[in-house]
């Protein structure tokens, strides 16, 4: 996919952006890591704009591993109509509670669905991007069940999500002409 990925010079500055994630248990507020993840956070960024995660429920819930939501479908086979490709960063790890990675079928095949680690997940670095991690609500992503469901996602930091969607334009362009053409 080379041409659509924005410098790294230019997605090196770009800032943290934090974010709520209001579910049926209670608010969590995430910081995003746009600098070491710039096409995973675009991706969740644009999906929050749009409105993608409202209403969908958390389908995959594992007791002391991870809760995991994003799928439209439910089924956990649901995603946007596109995919895109891993961004692993050495210095993101699935090291404790509370990090925020991509669920996917394997390389390359990310698109809505992420998932929220209750414990430390070695065995998934190099597997699934790690896109951010719990500031607050850790309680609340461990009381998760299956079924809860995200009521809405709001950006917290509108500049910084401005620059990170503009940083990335020409994917978003790209995944919201294959989210129209879904509806």
């Amino acid at each position: 996919m080379a041409g659509f990925t924005a410098s790294a010079a230019s997605t090196a500055s770009l800032k943290d952006v934090n974010i709520v994630i209001s579910t049926t248990k209670g608010d969590i507020e995430l910081a995003l890591y746009p600098s070491k993840a710039p096409v995973t956070v675009a991706n969740f960024l644009n999906l929050i704009n749009r409105g993608y995660y409202k209403g969908i429920s958390f389908h995959r819930v594992i007791p002391d591993f991870m809760i995991q939501g994003g799928d439209p479908t439910g089924t956990g086979m649901g995603g946007p109509g596109y995919s895109f490709e891993d961004e692993f960063s050495p210095d993101l790890k699935h090291d404790g509670p509370g990090v925020l990675s991509m669920a996917n079928a394997g390389p390359g095949t990310n698109g809505s669905q992420f998932f929220i680690t209750h414990v430390a997940t070695p065995h998934l670095d190099g597997r699934h991007t790690v896109f951010g991690k719990v500031l607050k609500g850790q309680a609340i992503v461990n009381s998760i069940v299956r079924g809860d469901k995200i009521k809405d996602i709001r950006i917290l930091d509108k500049n910084a999500a401005a620059a990170v969607l503009k940083a990335e334009a020409a994917r978003v362009a790209q995944w919201n002409k294959a989210l129209d053409a879904a509806k």
